[in-house]
C-alpha cells in the first residue's frame, strides 16, 4: 500500500533528509586516504545523535553499524572497518536518520583521488541518471517511466551493469514502503504516481556486468566480476510538473570541491 503524505508531513521530511545531506558534507569534509571506514561510521552515528535523530540503520533487521560504506567492488551495504582508504578508491556513503518520527535516506559517491578516466565516467554517469529519474517522478507517470530513464541513460546508452536485485523504495515513517522503484523496466509500467508519494530513488550501476552476490554476513553486495558499482540516491516528493527533491547535495559537492584529497565530479546540478 502507497502511503501519500501531507504538505506538512512532507515538509518533516525535508528536515530529516537533509540532515542525511548535512552528515554526508561533513563526512565529505574528512574523507582522505588513510582514514577507516570504521572511524567514518562513528563519526556519522555521533552527528545524527548531536542533531536530536537517531541512525534509522543501525539495527535495522539486525544491521550493526550506523551507515553502510561501500568501497569499489561493493555495490551497497558494506560493512564500516578498520581498513584504510587508499587513493583510487571510491566509495558509496549511505545514511539514514529518523527525526521527528519520518526517515531521511540517501547516499552519495565518492573518490578518493583520481581513479581513473573509467570510473570517472561511471559515476558521472549514474549521478547524471539519478537526475533523470527524478525528472520522471511527477504525477500522471508511472513508477517505469523512473525505472526506463535510468536503464536507458546507463545500459542502453553506456553499456554499464543495472543491478536488478536491489532497488529504491518508498519512505516515510517505515525506512521502506511501497513502491518498489527498479532502475530498470518499461516506459507506462508500474504504480501510478501521485502527489505527496516520497521515493528514495538510487541508482546502483556497476562498470561491468549486472551480477551480484551477496557474502557470508548476509548484508554486503559485491559485483560478480569485481568491477567497481557507483550508488546515489535522492529523497524525492513526487509533484506536479516537476518532482520535489527533499535531500540537497550542494553541500556534500561545496565540501567535495574544497578536499584536496577527493576527485570533484562533473556533474554538480539536476538536469532541468
Amino acid at each position: 500500500m502507497m502511503i501519500y503524505k501531507t504538505n506538512e508531513q512532507v515538509e518533516l521530511m525535508r528536515q530529516s533528509a537533509l540532515l542525511v545531506s548535512k552528515t554526508l558534507a561533513e563526512i565529505a569534509k574528512l574523507l582522505k586516504p588513510g582514514i577507516t571506514t570504521l572511524s567514518i561510521d562513528k563519526i556519522i552515528g555521533e552527528y545524527i545523535k548531536d542533531h536530536k535523530a537517531i541512525p534509522s540503520f543501525l539495527n535495522y533487521r539486525g544491521y550493526p553499524f550506523n551507515s553502510c560504506i561501500s568501497v569499489n567492488d561493493v555495490v551497497v551495504h558494506g560493512f564500516p572497518s578498520v581498513n584504510e582508504l587508499i587513493e583510487g578508491d571510491i566509495i558509496s556513503v549511505d545514511i539514514g536518520v529518523i527525526l521527528n518520527g519520518w526517515h531521511g535516506d540517501h547516499a552519495y559517491t565518492f573518490a578518493i583521488g583520481d581513479p581513473g578516466d573509467e570510473v570517472m565516467k561511471l559515476i558521472n554517469v549514474t549521478k547524471e541518471s539519478l537526475y533523470l529519474g527524478i525528472n520522471k517522478a511527477v504525477v500522471g507517470n508511472r513508477v517505469g517511466d523512473i525505472a526506463f530513464a535510468i536503464q536507458e541513460h546507463t545500459e542502453k546508452k553506456n553499456g554499464y551493469g543495472v543491478v536488478r536485485e536491489l532497488v529504491g523504495h518508498g519512505l516515510g515513517k517505515s525506512l521502506h514502503e511501497d513502491p518498489q522503484v527498479p532502475n530498470y523496466g518499461k516506459k507506462g509500467n508500474g504504480p501510478k504516481l501521485k502527489d505527496g508519494l516520497v521515493l528514495a530513488i538510487e541508482p546502483m550501476i556497476n562498470l561491468g556486468k549486472k551480477e551480484v552476490y551477496t557474502e557470508d554476513d548476509g548484508w554486503t553486495v559485491r559485483t560478480a566480476d569485481g568491477k567497481p558499482s557507483v550508488h546515489f540516491e535522492h529523497d524525492v516528493c513526487v509533484r506536479k510538473g516537476k518532482a520535489d527533491i527533499l535531500s540537497d547535495y550542494s553541500s556534500i559537492e561545496a565540501a567535495e570541491e574544497k578536499n584536496p584529497n577527493l576527485f570533484t565530479q562533473q556533474i554538480v546540478q539536476p538536469f532541468n
